[in-house]
């Protein structure tokens, strides 16, 4: 195998244990074993355990958010706020039917756009060089829309976080809802965090 290749492997072996045995039972050398790589080739491309569990986290909500803006390209809404809301209710349905993600990713979400990690990591889910992060869909919906955020950086993130730590609990726990109770509440905050941020 190539380094790319070998890479890759350990990426997603790591993915596959992680979500079967969870991250406190998969030792470096299991990871290593799986893959079928010696444990020294481990540590040619990750510093530990908690470091590819960094990649493979970021990895998967950047997947996550590419797949909910081919969604919305696919989709006819033009309105700034309908526009965001839809992401965040394609994002939210994903991790409902996939429970074992949302467990991996857990109120990590947001690792995807600002998460130095994710910047070390080349085409680690196949998405496009040429098409649009959501952070810059989200500015480019901005000036599109001439919505006049104060700062959009911190507005996305702060929603983000907003959705992955609720919608982690309303889906798991059903708390304080269940989600498709809680959702009227949340995307009403959301649109007030929008349009207060102006």
């Amino acid at each position: 195998m190539n380094k790319k290749e070998k890479e890759d492997k350990l990426l997603k072996t790591a993915f596959d244990l992680f979500t079967r045995k969870g991250v406190n039972n998969t030792s470096i050398q299991d990871i290593a074993d799986e893959a079928g790589v010696g444990k020294g080739t481990f540590y040619l491309y990750f510093k530990d355990k908690y470091d590819i569990r960094d990649k493979v986290i970021a990895n998967c909500s950047s997947k996550l958010f590419a797949d909910a803006l081919d969604a919305l390209n696919k989709s006819y809404i033009q309105n700034f706020e309908d526009r965001v809301i839809f992401i965040i209710n394609y994002i939210l349905d994903q991790l409902n039917k996939n429970k074992v993600l949302l467990k991996l990713i857990s109120k990590n979400l947001s690792f995807g756009l600002f998460n130095d990690t994710i910047a070390n990591i080349s085409n680690l889910s196949n998405i496009d060089d040429d098409k649009e992060t959501l952070y810059e869909k989200f500015v480019n919906m901005v000036n599109e829309q001439k919505v006049n955020l104060k700062n959009p950086k911190v507005t996305l993130f702060t929603i983000i976080e907003l959705v992955s730590s609720t919608g982690f609990n309303s889906i798991l726990y059903s708390a304080p809802l269940p989600l498709d109770e809680y959702k009227p509440y949340l995307y009403s905050i959301i649109r007030s965090i929008l349009k207060e941020n102006v």
